[in-house]
């Protein structure tokens, strides 16, 4: 069953855009819907032309400049749909002219004004046959354009003129096609879905056109670009799946590229799409790439960490078994684990990433960003995800966003620190007989006070304000902030 406005008139704009007066030239709006074809070889004869009447002259009524104007006004009383002359019989300036002032649209053509008359009128008793041609032929050009997201923009927005057509991913954004589409009187749009059944993106499509029956016809043709798209989709999704590193290249390029295509973001025109499958290389076109991979790109999103705790090489499988558990996200290494992002909130990242960590062959640790705006504050999450996963135990995911002062301090790089935590404390060690001032010192920072640091250490207040004394007569001043944050990351370290 048809949509509504199928079976509507055509007007005369739709008949030079995409019908049988393709390629005339068309002075006028052309809005008037066409309900006839009317010969006329002389001007007595637009006594019976009725109102929406689409008028080819022939013979004296379009011998000169004269009796073509003389049409035109004819028309005009006659509410005529427009006025079909043979070329060379009136100046185009001064058809131009003549079709403002009347308000009659105008239309040059250089082929038989007869032959003209008998494929409009079958277009305008047979609309719907009219418009199936022309779906039609976008089928045989769209299967020619094969699983190109910009082939197919291109075909669309070339058989369907007076129409703008854009390909925007979930967010909204324009991945390929004409920024202005949905910009004119009328707008349309169709779905694209992804591999898991979810939204990929949206085909939307506009324009100026009056034609009750044109936005129904676009939308059906709208809908035979679906199945390229969606097999671009799959095939952008092969060609990088086959090579890890692509990805994470990929991803790398992604989080990078926030800042220079933000400051792009304004400008107008065409949007390309990666052109081959040796890496993405424009910055908008990694965002295409990503968006064909099911990546979050665009939202809230969320990063996490996978850190292996025995060597492992199979990043591949990683890949496959993370994808599998989070669903289409970023795979990229990062230090000596794994980390991506997720559009999932930290508490359903975390249960999803704790089920991944049961699936992996090897034991490792997870860590959960914390949820931020979009992927140029991406960074933040993954430092966040990174210290938490250091922190976790095996087969246990950490979140950044829960951890306090004492995981913090447990994400420190105690190894890299332990010598310059050394020099700091070395006053201290060298009175230090039995690590009981090192220990003293770390219980009253952590704590806050000699009140809870003796219960930590299950001592007498006094001994804790003893001990403290002698703390300071190897030369730390315990008054001084700066000293205080020194010493409880050396003390952090040693202890560890």
């Amino acid at each position: 069953m048809r949509a509504s406005g199928w079976e509507a008139p055509v007007t005369v704009a739709e008949l030079v855009d995409a019908g049988p007066l393709a390629g005339a030239r068309m002075y006028g709006a052309g809005e008037n819907p066409v309900r006839g074809v009317r010969i006329v070889d002389e001007l007595s004869v637009f006594a019976t032309v009725a109102p929406h009447t689409a008028v080819v002259l022939i013979g004296t009524a379009a011998s000169g400049g004269w009796a073509v104007e003389m049409a035109m006004r004819r028309a005009w009383e006659q509410a005529a749909a427009c006025v079909i002359a043979p070329a060379g019989g009136l100046s185009e300036g001064s058809g131009e002219v003549l079709a403002e002032r009347l308000g009659v649209t105008l239309i040059f053509v250089d082929e038989d004004p007869l032959i003209v008359a008998v494929r409009v009128a079958s277009a305008a008793s047979r609309p719907d046959a009219a418009r199936t041609q022309l779906v039609a032929r976008c089928a045989t050009r769209l299967a020619e354009a094969g699983a190109s997201a910009r082939r197919v923009l291109g075909v669309l927005n070339a058989e369907l003129p007076g129409t703008s057509v854009a390909f925007l991913d979930r967010y909204g954004r324009p991945l390929a096609g004409r920024r202005d589409a949905a910009a004119g009187r009328w707008s349309a749009e169709v779905t694209v879905p992804d591999r898991e059944g979810g939204v990929l993106g949206t085909l939307v499509a506009g324009g100026s056109s009056r034609s009750p029956g044109w936005p129904a016809v676009v939308r059906t043709v709208l809908g035979l670009a679906v199945v390229p798209l969606t097999a671009w989709t799959a095939e952008e999704s092969l060609t990088a799946a086959r090579d890890f590193a692509l990805q994470s290249a990929l991803a790398e390029r992604l989080i990078g590229s926030q800042m220079s295509e933000a400051g792009e973001s304004g400008k107008s025109g065409e949007i390309g799409e990666r052109s081959g499958s040796g890496g993405p290389g424009e910055p908008g076109e990694a965002r295409v790439a990503a968006t064909a991979l099911g990546w979050p790109v665009g939202g809230p999103i969320t990063a996490y960490q996978l850190r292996p705790l025995t060597p492992a090489a199979d990043a591949s499988l990683v890949q496959a078994l993370v994808t599998g558990a989070l669903g289409q996200v970023p795979v990229l290494v990062r230090g000596e684990g794994w980390a991506g992002w997720s559009a999932s909130g930290p508490e359903e990242l975390a249960e999803r990433l704790h089920h991944c960590l049961r699936t992996l062959p090897w034991p490792c640790a997870g860590g959960v960003g914390a949820q931020v705006d979009g992927l140029q504050a991406v960074g933040e999450s993954l430092l966040g995800a990174e210290a938490a996963a250091y922190v976790a135990g095996e087969g246990t995911v950490v979140r950044a966003d829960r951890m306090g002062p004492a995981e913090l301090l447990g994400a420190l790089p105690t190894g890299v620190l332990r010598a310059p935590a050394a020099v700091v404390l070395r006053p201290l060690l060298e009175i230090d007989r039995d690590g009981t001032l090192l220990e003293t010192l770390a219980a009253v920072l952590d704590e806050g006070g000699a009140l809870k640091a003796a219960e930590r250490l299950g001592v007498h207040r006094n001994t804790i304000t003893t001990r403290l004394d002698r703390i300071r007569s190897a030369g730390f001043d315990l008054d001084d902030a700066a000293t205080r944050l020194a010493l409880q990351l050396a003390c952090h370290v040693m202890l560890s």
